[in-house]
């Protein structure tokens, strides 16, 4: 992994996720974009008279805005790391980071889990939700109090699926300086029939596919996924909770990915790993 992109709105839960992905980049060397999405016409016409700025002008204020917001939460000298600022006018917040995402082909987006500023130009929450389901490459989602220590454990929410194998291969790339404990697990509903052969059958794929031993799995059975899911990550320490969003149909599926991906970045206190079933194939810088 090469390049992170940490999207900021200058919130409170903004700085923390830009205090995360700085200590994680500084970890595994990578370069690390800080960039606002911002719209200048939108901006303009909020207010009661003409914007007194160019669009040039505006998008050097927010640089420099950038810049101070480095200084004051990671230090003056953070201009000698690995480090790159940027403002990116677009009307959309999410065109624009996936814009500068493809740009640089970008390994991972880091953002807060919620949160929004003053001028309500970057609404957090939302666009994380759509990044989830769009983004060319995986999400990090940061609670507010997340604090980067290590990535020790990391537990992927699983249907035990073809489309789970490539990105576990890539959890494993992203963390593989960590030597993290990967825990694969299964949340069953006792109406679910075979859940153990296909555990089984997920494990041997993967075996063939992912040489990694430091992997154990799991099943379970309940039928609150998201409850559960919440009491297993605090009792095995979690540092991460991976899921991959997918579009299918189906009863289970709806279940355990679409809602449940958006219900644990709205109210874990446990960063979210975030793979699209577009994404996860997709070499990275």
């Amino acid at each position: 992994m090469k390049t992170i992109i940490h999207a900021t709105d200058f919130s409170k839960n903004a700085i923390t996720a830009l205090k995360y992905a700085y200590a994680f980049s500084e970890k595994i060397n990578a370069s690390l974009w800080v960039v606002n999405i911002f719209d200048a016409n939108r901006l303009s016409s909020n207010l009661n008279e003409p914007y007194p700025f160019s669009k040039k002008e505006l998008k050097t204020q927010k640089v420099l805005k950038i810049k101070q917001l480095c200084i004051d939460h990671l230090g003056s000298n953070f201009l000698e790391k690995k480090i790159h600022i940027e403002a990116i006018e677009n009307s959309s917040v999410v065109n624009g980071i996936i814009s500068k995402t493809d740009e640089l082909y970008a390994s991972l987006i880091i953002t807060g889990m919620k949160g929004k500023s003053d001028l309500k130009d970057f609404l957090m929450g939302n666009t994380t939700k759509i990044l989830i389901e769009k983004a060319p490459c995986p999400v990090l989602a940061i609670p507010e109090k997340a604090v980067f220590n290590n990535i020790d454990t990391i537990v992927y929410a699983s249907d035990f699926e073809q489309e789970d194998i490539s990105a576990i291969y890539r959890i494993v790339e992203i963390t593989k300086k960590f030597n993290t404990k990967i825990k694969i697990i299964h949340v069953s509903t006792k109406k679910e029939n075979n859940a153990e052969e296909q555990m089984q059958w997920f494990k041997e794929m993967l075996e063939q596919k992912v040489s990694y031993k430091n992997i154990e799995y799991a099943l379970f059975y309940s039928d609150d996924v998201f409850n559960f899911l919440k009491i297993y990550l605090t009792e095995k320490n979690a540092d991460w909770v991976a899921m991959l969003e997918r579009k299918k149909k189906g009863l289970v599926n709806k279940l355990f990915h679409s809602d449940l991906v958006k219900k644990m970045k709205d109210q874990s206190d446990v960063p979210l790993i975030s793979f699209n079933e577009f994404n996860y194939s997709r070499k990275h810088k």
